[in-house]
């Protein structure tokens, strides 16, 4: 898996309950960096920094609306996590369908 251009680990980032938190609020739809604090237990200037954390890691993108910034979730930094779990999954269940069928060739 590739790292994104910042350099961000997206598996470090997912790592913390309010950047996971983040991510299922933004799974909804865009949402201002207020609605994320405000729906979550903790303050404006740590979602802040939860955010930048996230960008980093290129699964969030952000857009100014006014003096408003407006989150989304960011499909190809998200599409690199699915590609190598998909990855370790496949060859984790090649490595079981080995196991079982010497298990079940075994005398």
């Amino acid at each position: 898996m590739t790292q994104p251009a910042l350099g961000g680990d997206p598996f470090n980032a997912l790592g913390d309950p309010n950047r996971r938190a983040i991510i299922s609020l933004l799974h909804d739809g865009e949402k201002s960096v207020q609605e994320l604090a405000d729906a979550l237990p903790i303050s404006r200037p740590a979602v802040s920094r939860h955010l930048r954390l996230l960008r980093e890691a290129g699964l969030v993108a952000d857009r100014a609306d006014g003096n408003r910034t407006i989150c989304r979730l960011d499909e190809a930094g998200l599409n690199e996590i699915l590609d190598y779990l998909g990855e370790m999954w496949g060859a984790a269940t090649a490595r079981f369908r080995l196991a079982v069928e010497n298990i079940e060739e075994a005398p």
